[in-house]
């Protein structure tokens, strides 16, 4: 009798703690699903610059000239590819999530300047804080510790509206 008493209780206790456990699963999976992920508030849609000078974007080194940026499908904002306007040259290149101190006045591309060379480095879009960083390639980085880092901005549009 005493020991039917303590299997009772036992399995009581493991029936609740069972309970306990499943109640903190539902409530964990309910939670990851109502709290959204972050947004990726980086740049959408194209955008059209004129490059003055010859520039890197990622492993890849461009010559001066008219160029489109677009993110790739299916990559979550994370892979973007630039290419001339006339369609001779491209590149791919990484991005990730960048703010800006304040809301940039009109759309724009950053580079970052090692000596006469120019890498592409962040993206913003006019009104909006937060853009696209673009990540270091390799040979950026060497350059970058051997020489002082200046930036250049190019203003840049929306592909199908003026530039300012």
């Amino acid at each position: 009798m005493f020991i039917q008493g303590v299997d009772r209780a036992q399995a009581n206790r493991s029936g609740i703690q069972g309970r306990k456990l499943l109640s903190l699963c539902i409530g964990l999976l309910f939670a990851l699903t109502v709290h959204p992920g972050k947004a990726h508030a980086q740049i959408s849609g194209e955008i059209e610059a004129n490059i003055p000078f010859q520039f890197h974007a990622g492993d890849t080194k461009l010559p001066p000239g008219n160029y489109v940026i677009h993110p790739l499908d299916n990559t979550d904002l994370t892979i973007m590819e630039i290419s001339s306007a006339d369609g001779t040259t491209s590149a791919l290149f990484e991005v990730r999530d960048a703010a800006a101190s304040s809301a940039p006045a009109k759309t724009e591309l950053i580079f970052n300047k090692y000596g006469s060379q120019y890498f592409l480095a962040k993206m913003f879009d006019e009104g909006v804080p937060d853009g696209s960083n673009v990540v270091e390639s390799r040979y950026e980085k060497r350059i970058g510790q051997a020489s002082k880092e200046a930036q250049a901005h190019v203003p840049a549009h929306h592909k199908g509206q003026q530039g300012n």
